[in-house]
């Protein structure tokens, strides 16, 4: 005798709805660092599926593999580290000029309509400029070769960093400078006591943003300027030996920088702005 058919079982559309909305609450309660290690599995996944189901050569798309067994090679016998630290010593101090020219030309722009109508046309042209096209100018100009590098990085950094600390400054509410005319405030207070902690959010802002370009600065400036260290050259000497894990094993360090230095001034921002909370 047949089994009668048993009609398959669907929870009710609130019942769905609330289980959806709970995996989706435990996903948000996972660690910041398990869910980046969850997503670099998946992503070191597809990649070694791109390699299998392409069928590419290791110097067309190496494997992960290949790559941690290159990164352990140059990390082993010092090159990896010898180069990132030549890098960081151009990347560093380039994003600090960058930084610290902008601060006091941005306040002028802000605070100065001349100013602004007299320089903001020649700085808005010269970001119509590559930089790759004026890092050669630097190696010319300046007899060093550790500083054109590094001014070449300052330029990256200046223009994103200055529009935010204009932006910044100009964001200030007009109802505080009345409050701050209202009690007497000098221009150097109010400066102090408003301007400067008002707009550091959107100048923390522009500085994550700088601090990441600080590293293609660098690195072109290394391009342009090779000097048989650094990470560019390490770069430009793997390209034309087709070494393409070595390749992979110096972006994937050139990112970690930049991240680094991501991290260190998101950790700044929490510091010095733990008032806003």
């Amino acid at each position: 005798m047949p089994l009668p058919a048993v009609a398959p079982f669907f929870p009710p559309a609130p019942i769905r709805h609330m289980q959806m909305r709970t995996r989706v609450h435990l996903l948000r309660r996972l660690p910041d660092w398990l869910t980046i290690l969850i997503s670099f599995v998946i992503l070191l996944a597809a990649w070694q599926l791109l390699v299998v189901i392409g069928g590419y050569e290791s110097f067309i798309l190496p494997a992960p593999l290949d790559v941690a067994q290159q990164f352990v090679l140059v990390a082993s016998d010092g090159r990896l580290l010898r180069h990132s630290l030549v890098t960081i010593s151009e990347i560093i101090p380039g994003l600090l000029i960058g930084f610290f020219v902008a601060l006091p030309l941005g306040y002028l722009l802000a605070k100065s309509p001349l100013a602004e109508r007299l320089i903001s046309p020649y700085l808005i042209a010269s970001q119509a400029v590559p930089i790759i096209a004026i890092a050669p100018l630097l190696t010319i100009w300046v007899a060093s070769t550790y500083w054109s590098r590094v001014l070449v990085a300052a330029l990256v950094v200046f223009f994103p960093v200055l529009i935010n600390i204009i932006a910044g400054l100009r964001s200030v509410p007009a109802e505080l400078y009345e409050l701050m005319h209202a009690l007497k405030a000098t221009p150097l207070q109010i400066f102090r006591k408003l301007e400067f902690p008002a707009a550091l959010p959107i100048i923390l802002a522009g500085l994550k943003v700088g601090a990441t370009l600080s590293v293609i600065g660098a690195l072109v400036g290394e391009f342009v300027q090779p000097k048989s260290q650094g990470l560019g050259f390490l770069l430009v000497t793997a390209r034309y030996q087709f070494k393409t894990d070595l390749v992979f094993v110096i972006l994937f360090t050139l990112a970690a920088i930049a991240l680094s230095l991501y991290g260190l001034v998101a950790l700044i921002e929490r510091r010095v702005l733990r008032w806003q909370t």
